[in-house]
């Protein structure tokens, strides 16, 4: 007689599934908010509280993050020479390669790892990619 046991296997899996849902529906920071699983990062969208938002550095016109496999921002505009800044915040290595490699290169940045190249000194937009994964693509416009 296998029907108590598939009984108690399905009642199982209802209380299992229950269980998870509560557990991710159930967090909420107060503002409707989900748990810290969410896919947005700490900080980003519009910020909370009676605090004006903080205008962005100078630095922040000059550097470039890796994450997820992609180049942000994708357009980038510098002076001419300035120093970029290249963070890869990645699990893997990733390049900065100008497609004409003499404008600029930064070679392999591990994961994690920070590196900083100077932009040229001639106004244009540069197409880059990382050799490792040509797949990722961006542009830097330098005026």
């Amino acid at each position: 007689m296998l029907f108590p046991f598939r009984a108690r296997r399905a009642r199982f899996a209802v209380l299992l599934t229950a269980a998870c849902l509560t557990a991710v529906v159930g967090c909420s920071d107060g503002n409707g908010n989900g748990s810290s699983s969410s896919s947005t990062p700490s900080g980003a969208g519009t910020p909370s509280g009676s605090a004006p938002a903080a205008s962005p550095s100078s630095d922040s016109k000059t550097k470039i993050t890796i994450n997820n496999f992609m180049f942000m921002p994708a357009k980038l505009t510098v002076k001419a020479g300035a120093k970029v800044t290249v963070t890869n915040s990645d699990t893997t290595a990733h390049t900065v390669t100008a497609d004409t490699k003499s404008d600029f290169d930064t070679g392999t940045i591990a994961a994690g790892k920070t590196v900083t190249f100077t932009a040229p000194s001639k106004p244009g937009a540069y197409a880059y990619a990382c050799t490792i994964h040509p797949f990722m693509k961006a542009t830097l416009v330098v005026r």
